[in-house]
């Protein structure tokens, strides 16, 4: 039976219909109809209004990926989108799924150029250039089929953004609406029974395979080790794949670790992942590869077909992660054992890395500060800083989804709005985020979106006076050649208590570890100031950017 409502409100029922119940937004005059909709609905969902479009989507990609479910932001047309486009291009990175909702200018004005409010050229061309999938609802009836295909799109394949827009007249008129039920969502190609044939006889003659996991496999943690328990291979991954198998599993080796193994490593698999830590981090940034290097064999368990032609494999099987490594494993049964001294070059592997990487301080000795008092269970989200750096081969993750990265994107910036998200969709979990200065100005307003919402995340800010690695480079490759790489002093316990939040102020990893402590049981926001002498901090390039082998 129809209905009568606005397209704002047409879109609000039929996204809190797909389960959604948090919905990060800035209002504007374009999203009146949309936001009035979701006053009407009450307790059904919450509201987060932060204080910059960025912000909305980066706490839509955070909530996304700590939690697996669709992130939500709503933000005006034109400008408001362009501000939340940093965001929306690090979920593509990051595999996130999340819906936009904008408006546009009114129907009449489409395509005409005459400079209406908020106008661009082509919102939708410009999205489409760089998310998974945009459109325009045309009007109120045709909301729930769009918003049920918006759904479909960025949680099928390889997920990602999506964006519904709708123009500032036809989000305000009423029309009759129909809703049906919800479609079943899409299911995943099966694995193709030759490939995992082939696959199978490739590893039956393997000697030391080697497993790499990427995002793509966040929820495919018991078959990823199930699989490498069946061959003996170590596990490993760069970013998106953390936690995936935990760093306790005696196969689990973090990328340090895994350099250590690659030279004997004659078949790579690599599962949900873009494979970028052998093919670029290891071979100097500029090589671009299609193959893996070496006479290595390389099998690709990938959901996204196009994935296998940009890095060409052996096998390519084109499946979910999970049921991918699952057939794989079956296939396997009785055809391979497992390397009897597998644990224990793992092991070597790991206590050789750990010692290269005690030379990084003070980065992993507050690392290691954290990690003692962080629960297992806890979320790191760590920015484009120093001791950010130093976590992708010295912070042990225990779990999927405890470890988030702006992935390839690393972009400046991210982490604090990102681990707002992720607060607010794992509300009991403890959050913390290490960034340096000079990425934490980025959006260091939002303390107030924090304080305001009960937004009990820790902010570690690392002070040292600089974009520390800009200024590294510049030193080390320009001559001592210093530029817009110096950064003013700020008094980092009087902003955040200008906005309500604590703060503290530490020097030392051993005094970061009670007050870390006291925050986190307090579950408040807070902000903890670690002074770092400018130009003091240990390279960690050297352990990720590898000599080739």
């Amino acid at each position: 039976m129809s209905e009568r409502m606005t397209g704002g409100a047409a879109l609000v029922r039929r996204v809190l219909e797909h389960g959604v119940d948090t919905v990060f937004a800035l209002p504007g005059v374009q999203t009146y109809p949309l936001m009035d909709a979701l006053q009407k609905a009450g307790n059904r969902v919450r509201v987060v209004h932060p204080r910059h479009e960025q912000t909305a989507a980066y706490m839509a990609m955070g909530y996304a990926k700590a939690t697996g479910k669709p992130g939500v932001f709503s933000v005006v047309p034109g400008p408001g989108v362009l501000n939340a486009g940093a965001a929306l291009c690090t979920m593509v990175a990051t595999n996130a799924p999340v819906l936009m909702l904008t408006g546009q200018v009114p129907s009449g004005f489409l395509g005409r150029g005459r400079g209406h409010l908020h106008e661009i050229p082509d919102q939708q061309a410009t999205l489409r250039s760089f998310i998974k999938w945009a459109d325009r609802v045309p009007r109120a009836a045709e909301a729930p089929a769009l918003v049920d295909e918006a759904f479909a799109r960025m949680q099928s394949g390889r997920p990602g953004p999506v964006a519904l827009e709708m123009c500032w007249d036809t989000m305000a008129e009423e029309g009759a609406v129909d809703f049906a039920d919800l479609p079943p969502r899409p299911e995943a190609p099966a694995p193709d029974a030759r490939a995992i044939v082939a696959a199978a006889e490739l590893l039956a003659g393997a000697k030391r395979p080697m497993i790499v996991v990427g995002a793509g496999a966040q929820h495919a943690g018991p078959e990823v080790q199930a699989l490498a328990e069946t061959l003996g291979a170590p596990v490993s991954a760069f970013r998106g794949g953390r936690g995936v198998v935990p760093d306790t599993h005696p196969l689990a080796a973090q990328s340090a670790a895994a350099y250590e193994m690659w030279a004997e490593t004659d078949v790579l698999i690599g599962i949900g992942s873009r494979c970028e830590m052998p093919t670029m981090r290891w071979t100097g940034m500029m090589a671009a590869l299609d193959r893996v290097p070496g006479n290595r064999k390389l099998i690709r368990i990938e959901i996204d077909a196009e994935e296998l032609l940009r890095l060409k494999p052996d096998v390519g099987i084109v499946a979910d992660a999970a049921e991918g490594a699952r057939a794989l494993t079956a296939a396997l049964a009785g055809r391979v054992a497992p390397d009897p001294g597998a644990q224990e070059r793992v092991a070597a592997a790991r206590a050789a890395a750990r010692e290269q990487a005690e030379a990084v301080q003070p980065q992993v000795g507050y690392l290691d500060a954290i990690r003692e008092v962080l629960p297992r269970e806890g979320i790191l989200v760590k920015d484009i800083c120093q001791v950010g750096f130093a976590s992708y081969f010295a912070w042990d993750v225990y779990g999927p989804r405890t470890y988030l990265t702006s992935g390839y994107q690393g972009n400046l910036g991210f982490a604090f709005p990102t681990a707002l998200g992720a607060k607010v969709g794992c509300p009991e979990t403890p959050v913390v985020v290490v960034t340096g200065d000079g990425g934490f100005m980025f959006a260091a307003q939002e303390l107030s979106t924090a304080a305001q919402h009960g937004i009990g995340v820790v902010t570690i800010v690392f002070n040292n006076s600089a974009y520390g690695n800009v200024r590294r480079d510049q030193q080390t490759r320009f001559e001592g050649r210093v530029i817009a790489s110096d950064l003013p002093g700020i008094d980092y316990i009087a902003l955040a208590g200008a906005q309500g939040v604590q703060g503290y102020r530490v020097d030392s990893p051993e005094a970061l570890k009670p007050v870390l402590a006291q925050a986190i049981a307090a579950d408040q926001p807070a902000l903890i100031e670690v002074m770092d002498e400018p130009g003091s901090e240990g390279d960690p390039w050297p352990l990720i950017l590898r000599q080739p082998v």
